[in-house]
């Protein structure tokens, strides 16, 4: 039979409890000892780090960006300035059920998918207090629907700042240059943690660029207590920022943007220089961009738009676009021959062309006898090709280069592609080839392997006004202003001859301008658009046009300013350029007279620049063709 076990008896049940309450007293004894072991640890030996990380929990340290310097112009005008910005950023630490803060936010700013990846990608990135930025440039009325559901959203940081704003937009593009957020190895190379707070630009093109030293200011920080969702309980201190000092350019601000604007819808550079010192008054290049897009944080849409325009608004035109110079260097070529002993009296007779060999280069007409200051106004090649048959183009090269064509000029936030002022030695290194009788032919005229840009035009202009190597300048600084090395009758035959062309019976006689007792001289010069298709460069295709230039100053006496206009594809200078400078030069003698006129072409054009940006922009998103073929005034 089965062995009974014996009966379990009160005193044996009283044994097994009390061991039990033993072995779980001792347990909660263990735990409780090593609680209070760590509490001492913590509360003595790393009370400060727990006191400094409870401190950081409760106040929240944030770097206030600080406001950019101005750049003006001569005048004080604002080229550049801040305007106020309402932006909104997430604190990540402080981010509660993110789905539903997420899904708030582009309910009420209206998000799309693009900025919502953008946004996630930034959140997973970062870490702790480092703001992540929602929403820029905001209107008031969607601040104001962000701050009512701020307690229904911890984590959301609303911010007043400051934007950069450029008021005069498009007109000052190339010149100016933008803004823009840094990149990745920006930041690597700074080391700045102000380059990964939100809101803080860094110039990043032109003078924006150029002048970033001068223009960044100085941070400033907020103090705040907070509460454990993030909300601002109140300001403990603010330590304001410094704003970065104010950069004073040569530059009319009027001026640049009457020229901007009457150039409207052509392609093209004008720059206008202070005879007197060099000082640089308007900068243009067309098309422009807005750099306000820019400073704003451009679309891939726009920007896509703006590389994929023929015109290339992002060129600056007025030191990279280089163009053979066509007639505009005629008045050099003067200058070189009387330097070389030649008589300006001394007369040749255009027969419709000149014979080399058997070649006969072809002239623009039959001029029939003409002297130097003739030739000039009528702009005759046969003259040209005698002259430079007679002397060859190493005696001329050089003058070309005393009067700035193919100089480097030290023009701040600037890039330069300086063209070439050919000879016999360079085309031996380039091409190890002999120089010939025609390639002085063709350089005399500023075709063959002559190119320069427009702001060398424009300063060659300067110095035949005022018989002194001035250089260009966008800031007020000590210039050079020596005596070009000339005789005073060289210069002489070339003012007369440019005198002639506009107010004699020269190519531009309809530009003269309508004013009392003001005149303006000028040469104007078609430039051939080599290797593009066939025929004779006056109509077709746009890209295949002849290019239009003029170089002009005023007034004759006593010349104050002067310009070189460059239009691209504009079929010839006296049709498409010499009419532009004849505008902002009366802009420069009265201002009410020019901008009659200029409205008068603007309404043809259909309104301002930024309006026909925005409808060609329009019009390219919608697949619809904008006008790629300027009207070319007449």
């Amino acid at each position: 039979m089965p062995r009974k076990s014996p009966p379990i008896t009160e005193a044996w049940r009283g044994i097994t409890f009390t061991r039990r309450a033993l072995v779980v007293g001792g347990a909660q004894a263990a735990v409780g000892v090593a609680l209070a072991a760590r509490m001492a640890y913590i509360s003595v030996v790393d009370n400060d780090r727990y006191v400094l990380e409870s401190e950081s929990n409760r106040v929240n340290l944030t770097l206030v960006p600080p406001r950019r310097g101005w750049i003006v112009d001569r005048h004080g005008k604002a080229l550049a300035n801040n305007r106020v910005s309402l932006r909104i950023d997430i604190i990540p630490d402080r981010l509660h059920n993110k789905a539903f803060v997420l899904g708030q936010l582009r309910t009420l700013l209206r998000l799309d998918g693009d900025t919502m990846e953008r946004i996630n990608r930034d959140l997973n990135a970062a870490s702790g207090f480092q703001p992540v930025a929602v929403a820029e440039d905001m209107t008031e009325a969607e601040y104001a629907s962000i701050l009512v559901r701020l307690p229904e959203m911890p984590g959301i940081a609303p911010q007043r700042g400051f934007a950069r704003n450029y008021p005069t937009g498009a007109a000052v593009g190339h010149l100016i240059g933008y803004v823009g957020a840094p990149n990745a190895e920006e930041y690597q190379q700074a080391k700045d943690p102000l380059y990964i707070t939100p809101g803080y630009k860094i110039g990043k093109d032109g003078l924006e660029k150029y002048f970033q030293p001068m223009l960044k200011g100085k941070p400033g920080a907020r103090r705040v207590e907070v509460t454990a969702s993030g909300r601002v309980v109140r300001d403990l201190d603010t330590q304001p920022d410094v704003q970065g000092k104010t950069v004073h350019l040569t530059i009319d601000a009027d001026l640049q943007e009457f020229v901007a604007r009457r150039m409207g819808r052509e392609s093209g550079a004008a720059v206008v220089i202070d005879c007197t010192n060099g000082d640089i008054l308007s900068f243009v290049s067309m098309p422009s961009f807005d750099p306000n897009s820019f400073s704003d944080g451009i679309s891939n849409s726009e920007y896509s738009w703006l590389r994929a325009d023929d015109h290339q608004p992002l060129i600056n035109k007025a030191t990279r676009g280089l163009y053979p110079p066509g007639s505009t260097l005629k008045p050099m070529a003067a200058i070189a021959a009387v330097q070389h002993g030649v008589d300006p009296s001394e007369r040749h007779t255009c027969i419709g062309g000149y014979r080399l060999g058997n070649r006969f280069f072809r002239c623009l007409g039959t001029h029939g006898s003409v002297d130097m200051p003739t030739a000039i106004m009528k702009s005759c090649n046969s003259y040209f090709y005698w002259l430079a048959h007679r002397l060859g183009y190493d005696a001329m090269a050089p003058t070309a280069k005393l009067l700035g064509l193919g100089e480097e000029f030290q023009l701040a936030g600037s890039s330069q592609r300086y063209g070439t002022i050919p000879d016999s030695a360079w085309k031996m290194k380039k091409y190890d080839q002999q120089w010939s009788a025609s390639d002085s032919l063709n350089a005399v005229i500023g075709q063959g392997y002559v190119s320069v840009n427009p702001l060398q035009l424009a300063v060659m202009t300067a110095r035949i006004a005022s018989g002194r190597r001035l250089y260009p300048r966008l800031i007020n600084r000590e210039f050079r202003n020596e005596p070009l090395p000339f005789s005073p009758e060289a210069l002489a035959v070339a003012r007369q001859g440019m005198d002639l062309v506009v107010n004699g019976a020269g190519t531009a006689v309809r530009s003269r301008l309508p004013l009392d007792g003001i005149t303006m001289a000028g040469k104007t010069g078609t430039a051939q658009v080599r290797g593009l298709g066939t025929g004779n460069g006056k109509s077709g295709t746009w890209k295949f046009r002849d290019h239009g230039l003029f170089i002009g100053f005023a007034p004759v006496v006593n010349p104050r300013y002067a310009t070189a206009v460059v239009i691209e594809h504009g079929m010839g200078g006296a049709r498409a350029a010499a009419p532009v400078a004849k505008d902002f030069m009366t802009f420069l003698f009265d201002r009410a007279k020019a901008m009659e006129a200029l409205e008068t072409f603007e309404a043809g054009w259909g309104g301002t620049i930024k309006e026909r940006m925005d409808r060609d922009y329009m019009a390219w998103k919608s697949g619809a063709s904008s006008d790629p073929d300027p009207k070319v005034p007449q």
